[in-house]
């Protein structure tokens, strides 16, 4: 371990601190959330952002080549040789304009974040890298997640081409998709399908992981929020470290928007950023906590203080009713968010948003985002959809210049996106009109022709 980091708790009310060395989910004395800090006195982060720009050179190391540990100044909790990675973070950040009209936003004003291009297909890795190393450091043998689906196929990776761990996955029945079951079960991990839903997935497996002493990396962990800080360096980076006005990202567990918070926080205060971005988390409307704490209870952070019995008693009513979270993005179908409180702050830091958007939003715009050109999965394109729902209100200007997050790869769900586009009305409902999609605006259909040469020329003619 380096004598830089330290964990704290995030109270102003406690303020408790642990070791760099110690596991823990919680604070011990308060029950809060943990944060990694680092005495930036003596971690001596570099001048300017532009000095990292130097690693490039240096790609052919393993630790200059990660999209995640090229930044190691900015995240030194462990020694270098200690660091784990499987070459994360080699993304993309891409001008769209055919989504910026969609959006409203002017021709040059939207970028599409896109972290489908990590090795597991979806930004986790760059969070799975940071704990995975944290896990390493303490000598671990076994990691242990809830998943919708991404964590547990890049937990399931790392444990795969590391072979420094075993990987124990916990899903909830019916709640993951086959392109993200099949990449856990092909990388080998112990996968434990429950009766019930993310919810009850997390509370085992934190049960389990701490009755039997194994590594949890779901977002709960500070660890994995340092890795994923990283996707807002590399923002930065392909923007030539000028920061943009907006970042959107999609709302699950909300451990990116925490994290993304926690990024700027940083920069601002060591001097590496003159301003901080506004900040737009984007709920599904089937899975919408923190839409419902934030923008109708009122729920703020309010200087680390937030009023707690507005939130549990909005969980107990969730309980009396029996709501489960339903929304066709499954890797934001999550009801009780972990990381609340951390995304509250970053809400407050960032003079932050929040919006939900129906399945059917953001089904049109992932077809939008496919007709650019990057194919995501539907969670990707509430960021989207929420974007062009601010931009609809005002809330973004025409021409401010807005980043939204793509968190996975198109084919972690290629159901939604067949059933989107199929002529096959059945199979439209089966998969989307179960979940209140009524239409397809922006279909791009296959076109049926007879086995003739004669009759495909007409329908090429005639379509293309």
């Amino acid at each position: 371990m380096t004598d830089l980091a330290f964990q704290k708790c995030i109270s102003p009310r406690c303020g408790a601190t642990y070791g760099i060395d110690e596991v823990r989910v919680e604070c011990s004395v308060c029950g809060n959330l943990l944060d990694v800090v680092y005495d930036w006195d003596r971690a001596k982060p570099p001048a300017s952002l532009k000095w990292f720009e130097q690693k490039w050179t240096r790609r052919h190391e393993p630790l200059c080549f990660s999209g995640v540990w090229r930044f190691y100044e900015l995240l030194p909790f462990a020694p270098p040789s200690q660091v784990v990675t499987i070459g994360e973070g080699q993304t993309l950040l891409q001008s769209a304009p055919s989504v910026a009209a969609y959006v409203g936003l002017n021709n040059s004003g939207l970028y599409l974040q896109y972290e489908g291009m990590n090795p597991s297909g979806s930004f986790k890795d760059n969070g799975m890298s940071a704990a995975f190393t944290h896990a390493r450091t303490i000598g671990a043998n076994r990691a242990a997640c809830a998943s919708t689906g991404n964590t547990s196929a890049s937990l399931a990776a790392y444990c795969s081409v590391t072979k420094l761990m075993r990987a124990v996955i916990f899903v909830g029945s019916g709640k993951i998709s086959y392109g993200k079951l099949s990449q856990a079960l092909d990388y080998g991990a112990l996968t434990v399908q429950i009766a019930g839903d993310f919810d009850d997935a997390m509370a085992r497996v934190k049960e389990a992981s701490r009755e039997l002493g194994i590594y949890l990396v779901n977002s709960v962990n500070p660890f994995r929020l340092e890795g994923q800080k990283t996707i807002m360096y590399r923002v930065l980076e392909a923007l030539r470290w000028e920061v943009p006005d907006w970042i959107v990202v999609p709302g699950g567990n909300l451990g990116n928007s925490s994290a993304f918070g926690k990024a700027f926080i940083e920069l601002k205060e060591i001097g590496l950023i003159d301003r901080i971005p506004r900040l737009a988390v984007i709920n599904a409307a089937g899975a919408n906590t923190l839409h419902e704490l934030y923008e109708r209870r009122g729920l703020r952070w309010n200087k680390g203080l937030p009023a707690e019995e507005t939130s549990t008693g909005y969980f107990g009513e969730l309980d009396a009713g029996g709501k489960r979270a339903s929304t066709i993005a499954s890797a934001i179908e999550i009801n009780r968010p972990v990381n609340l409180t951390k995304c509250l702050r970053a809400l407050e830091a960032c003079d932050g948003v929040v919006r939900e958007v129906t399945d059917q939003e953001i089904m049109d715009a992932k077809a939008q985002v496919g007709a650019g050109g990057l194919g995501c999965e539907p969670a990707s394109a509430a960021s989207v959809a929420g974007a062009r729902k601010l931009r609809a209100e005002g809330i973004i200007g025409v021409d401010e210049r807005v980043v939204c997050i793509l968190t996975g790869h198109q084919l972690k769900d290629p159901t939604a996106t067949v059933a989107y586009h199929t002529t096959d009305q059945d199979k439209f409902n089966e998969v989307l009109g179960s979940r209140g999609v009524k239409r397809a605006a922006y279909a791009n259909r296959a076109v049926a022709v007879p086995n003739d040469l004669d009759e495909i020329i007409k329908a090429i003619h005639l379509y293309g």
